[in-house]
């Protein structure tokens, strides 16, 4: 196989990718922030009443696989040929890539990953550890939440280390941007009740309903407009911009008594993740990990 790296404009990635599916046959398109670890970076995020997100990053890198080296070539021809008006488009590379075991090369990459001492996430084509007496089943999907990542890893933290004492009092409880419902599992399995898992994504909400299923864990979900009123237990793993967007929104779905648990934040990010939450709760770091936190608060009773 061969893959056309480009990179492109911000408005010629939507037109780009069509071209490469439809006109030149690619067999996959994929796209990446070009400045990702950069300064330039920047976040991509769509959340209920914020503006609509930018449909891609200000640089693109789209990589393009095809079957052969000479569809790659006659793609890279055309694309040369063409005046791009909404954008700059450029060849970055063009290279043979091995034929692999993509399946096989997905899960390899993916081990059972270990929260506490006695609580895993364990993927189904592993066995459950000796040491692990609560375990998460999770298949890596379309969506974010794999248990692998710092700020996932710090939110099953909170919930495992709290929940001998905090669960009985969990009676409503919302992960709010749940992914692949990772977070609502684990509040699920060590106590929790009546949970909503809400995600603006579709495919999302598809992840975290099977792997509910497949841990015998019931919940509700949905999108965020599914949201009651309070609950006793808020979680929040998404980023630090999106985070302090929604301050007066998850502030207010925390219930007299309750806790908000947020991560997805740099550890730099902290004292203006505080500053905004500061007209409802008194936000602190509760956990670090790689450079990421997770923060708390309380609501007061």
């Amino acid at each position: 196989m061969f893959e056309l790296v480009l990179l492109a404009d911000e408005p010629a990635v939507e037109s780009l990718t069509d071209a490469l599916l439809e006109e030149w046959q690619a067999l996959s398109a994929s796209v990446e922030d070009a400045d990702a670890a950069a300064p330039g970076e920047r976040a991509l995020f769509g959340e209920p009443g914020l503006p609509a997100p930018p449909g891609a990053w200000q640089r693109s890198r789209v990589l393009a696989l095809f079957t052969d080296e000479a569809a790659a070539q006659v793609a890279a021809a055309q694309l040369l040929a063409r005046q791009h008006e909404e954008g700059a488009v450029h060849i970055e590379a063009l290279r043979e890539v091995a034929d692999q075991d993509w399946v096989r090369l997905t899960q390899s990459q993916f081990d059972p990953v270990a929260i506490t001492e006695r609580f895993w996430i364990v993927p189904s084509w592993h066995d459950v550890p000796p040491a692990a007496t609560r375990t998460i089943r999770l298949d890596p999907g379309l969506a974010f939440g794999t248990g692998t990542h710092p700020t996932t890893r710090m939110c099953l933290r909170w919930i495992a280390r709290h929940a001998d004492t905090l669960a009985p009092a969990w009676r409503r409880t919302l992960d709010y941007g749940c992914g692949s419902g990772v977070l609502a599992i684990a509040a699920a399995l060590h106590g929790a009740h009546g949970i909503d898992a809400l995600d603006i994504d579709a495919a999302a909400v598809d992840a975290a309903r099977v792997n509910a299923a497949a841990n015998g864990v019931t919940m509700r979900t949905g999108s965020p407009d599914l949201a009651h009123d309070a609950y006793d237990l808020v979680l929040a793993n998404i980023l630090a911009t999106p985070l302090r967007l929604l301050a007066p929104m998850l502030c207010g779905h925390v219930a007299p008594g309750g806790h908000l648990v947020l991560s997805g934040i740099l550890a730099r990010q902290a004292d203006e993740l505080i500053q905004a939450y500061a007209p409802w709760l008194s936000l602190h770091i509760a956990d670090e990990d790689d450079g990421w936190i997770a923060m708390h608060a309380q609501r007061g009773t």
